[in-house]
């Protein structure tokens, strides 16, 4: 709301501001001012709700993908040294499921599953 003489003149020559009548000692809201900001403030204010939102299961889907890695590195590792039984035991230390172990001459491939991702590691037996 603007009072009348409140407002630099300069603005209402150049219809920035509209000046408002004063009625029975009372400032009358301008029409063009009222309410404005309230539907950009709303809109600006869901934007940046929804690209929170977008970012924050976007981090969770990276946050999983990197566990599912880890876990899948430290089974091949443990498998190389150890065998199966010891890479399933890291597996379920780390919090995944070990869905295929195979040996192939000295490689071992292990494929991992932690949440909805699946992660596959190789590692090298060497004597």
């Amino acid at each position: 709301m603007v009072w009348p003489g409140l407002v630099w003149p300069g603005l209402i020559r150049h219809g920035l501001v509209w000046r408002c009548s004063v009625r029975h000692g009372s400032a009358q809201r301008c029409r063009h001012e009222t309410g404005q900001i309230v539907p950009m403030a709303a809109l600006v204010l869901a934007i940046v709700m929804l690209m929170g939102l977008v970012l924050a299961r976007l981090g969770l889907e990276v946050d999983e993908r990197a566990r599912a890695q880890s876990a899948a590195d430290a089974a091949a590792l443990a498998g190389a040294s150890e065998g199966e039984d010891v890479a399933g035991s890291v597996t379920e230390a780390n919090g995944a499921v070990l869905e295929s172990f195979v040996v192939r001459g000295s490689e071992v491939e292990v494929v991992v599953r932690y949440g909805g991702e699946r992660a596959t590691a190789r590692a090298r037996r060497q004597w």
